[in-house]
């Protein structure tokens, strides 16, 4: 299991690396995929909570350690970013492709989906910054 913003090093790393640095939105939707998987097998990426926010799904640790960047892209690199284990490379990695290339408003209304875990929490606005528990994230992607 990792940490929100140590996972959240080694993809900035890998975005950049990659050639498609992402901002700090996009980060955090990529964030809400990876944990999504993760519970699908059975697992969780990171113990950090994950928020309904406005524009989708937040981990407020990861998001307060880039916030800086504000809407622009994060274009640094983290010395001593934790490579993930042999067995989770490729769920992240996969993840961090497809969602890297996407224009982040795409990846905001797909988290904002009717029916999804988003959706479900945020309600309008009324459930706004409360936490998305892990069951329905399981449970609603």
């Amino acid at each position: 299991m990792y940490t929100a913003v140590d996972l959240s090093k080694y993809i900035v790393n890998k975005c950049v690396a990659d050639g498609h640095p992402i901002s700090n939105l996009q980060l955090q939707k990529i964030l809400y995929y990876i944990q999504v998987e993760f519970l699908k097998q059975g697992k969780t990426a990171f113990t950090d909570q994950i928020e309904a926010w406005q524009f989708g799904p937040v981990v407020p640790n990861a998001y307060y350690y880039f916030c800086g960047f504000g809407a622009m892209r994060i274009t640094e690199q983290y010395d001593g970013a934790a490579q993930p284990l042999a067995e989770d490379i490729d769920s992240i990695d996969n993840i961090v492709q497809e969602k890297s290339t996407m224009n982040p408003w795409q990846v905001v209304a797909d988290t904002h989906r009717p029916g999804g875990a988003w959706e479900s929490i945020y309600r309008d606005g009324e459930g706004n910054h409360q936490v998305i528990p892990l069951a329905v994230m399981r449970k609603l992607g």
